[in-house]
């Protein structure tokens, strides 16, 4: 293997983890996160901790789930193949590749493989660990984290993440910012790829010179770092905030962003005496009517002082009218272009002005996420990368628009 992690002896199997490899096998954290540096043994690694788990904890299922399907065939597979059916081959491990599992009759127990960009495949097992493969990718979202530990949760299983850093979502604000805020159920642990022993020190200091500092940072050292492209930049841990009590009589604006399997709602507080906005609710639901959803909505808005509903592009004139005959008077948005309710948003968060209650962990990923597409140089492009899949972020677009806007003013010369 890449780092030497096996030795063979005769018929027998040794491990020589490295150190970075043996902090995260001794932790007996519940969920434990190696986010390291490109090629510093974090797929060997993985496969062999998750026998273990399968060793303590005997009969019945488990996971295995990478980003992509891609990653998967090429990646995720090849190591879980290798390991279980090749390596352990004497404990009966077969590999079925029309259900996606490796199992061992003698064992009674399956690793369920799967990808996170189709989340829906996590939510038929009960597992009893999981191990989580290039998690930090912009494919495998909060959703699919979360999914991940309802499957766990009845034998409240054990997760072990491996990682390189690739963006500031999920993986940042719910996991290494919980770790190191000490959260006793977290364990992190980075490494440089020049922790693999077979890692050339030579490639390390070349990476160095000919990359740009962040992606240095991030695909080497293992250390989170703000990417180019990054559309809120400047949403900083600052802007998020432990929840209170929101007085009732606060003015609230809500954005919403429609569709039928993600339709999402942000709520906005504003403290006039300080002049800065509150998102304390968020919401994003399919598999509802547009009636389902507004009564939903309206029951919150029930004992709450909401002065716009918002929701929309231009062209969702008849969503907008779905929702009015629902009893929600939902306007539409006062700019069409997608750049124009951006600079909106930035001119609330960038001068701290916008703050977002930590429990709203959906758009605290999605700020962390975010982001333009990068040319061949590196360089930002104006496209948006995946940005059909930011709803709550669009919702908020929308919602902004019309705060502190007089009934029938126009946007021209506002200054919130």
């Amino acid at each position: 293997m890449a780092n030497e992690l096996v030795e063979f002896i005769g018929d027998k199997v040794r491990l020589h983890p490295h150190e970075g490899q043996e902090q995260a096998w001794d932790s007996g954290r519940r969920f434990v996160f190696v986010i390291a540096g490109t090629q510093s043994g974090k797929t060997t690694f993985g496969p062999w901790w998750l026998w273990r788990e399968i060793e303590r904890c005997g009969e019945g299922d488990y996971l295995a789930v990478t980003a992509t399907y891609d990653l998967f065939k090429l990646k995720m597979l090849p190591e879980m193949r290798r390991v279980f059916c090749e390596i352990l081959s004497a404990e009966g491990w077969q590999y079925k590749a029309g259900d996606r599992v490796i199992e061992s009759k003698s064992r009674n127990a399956r690793i369920v493989l799967r990808s996170a960009n189709t989340p829906e495949g996590l939510e038929s097992a009960t597992a009893k660990a999981a191990w989580l493969d290039e998690c930090g990718q912009d494919n495998f979202r909060l959703n699919s984290w979360e999914a991940v530990q309802r499957r766990l949760s009845l034998h409240q299983g054990r997760v072990l993440g491996t990682t390189t850093p690739y963006n500031l979502g999920w993986l940042k604000t719910q996991v290494f910012d919980r770790w190191r805020g000490g959260d006793a159920d977290f364990q992190v642990v980075q490494f440089r790829s020049t922790m693999n022993p077979s890692f050339p020190t030579e490639e390390y200091d070349r990476a160095k010179d000919v990359l740009p500092g962040w992606k240095f940072r991030m695909f080497y050292d293992g250390d989170f770092s703000k990417p180019a492209g990054m559309i809120y930049g400047s949403f900083e841990d600052a802007n998020v905030v432990d929840p209170f009590p929101v007085p009732l009589e606060w003015p609230r604006y809500v954005g919403a962003d429609f569709g039928a399997n993600n339709t999402a709602t942000v709520w906005l507080a504003h403290d006039a005496d300080k002049e800065v906005y509150y998102l304390y609710r968020e919401s994003l639901d399919g598999g509802k009517t547009t009636q389902e959803h507004a009564n939903i909505a309206l029951q919150h808005a029930k004992h709450e002082n909401v002065v716009a509903w918002a929701g929309g592009a231009k062209s969702e004139t008849q969503q907008r009218m779905d929702w009015k005959a629902a009893g929600v008077p939902m306007n539409e948005p006062v700019i069409s272009d997608v750049e124009g309710g951006i600079d909106r948003v930035i001119s609330l968060v960038k001068p701290k002005r916008l703050y977002v209650f930590n429990t709203c962990k959906g758009i605290i990923d999605e700020f962390g996420t975010y982001a333009r597409k990068l040319d061949n140089d590196g360089q930002p492009t104006e496209t948006i990368k995946d940005k059909e899949t930011f709803h709550r972020l669009d919702a908020l677009r929308y919602a902004v628009q019309h705060i502190g806007m007089p009934s029938g003013a126009s946007l021209m010369g506002w200054a919130g």
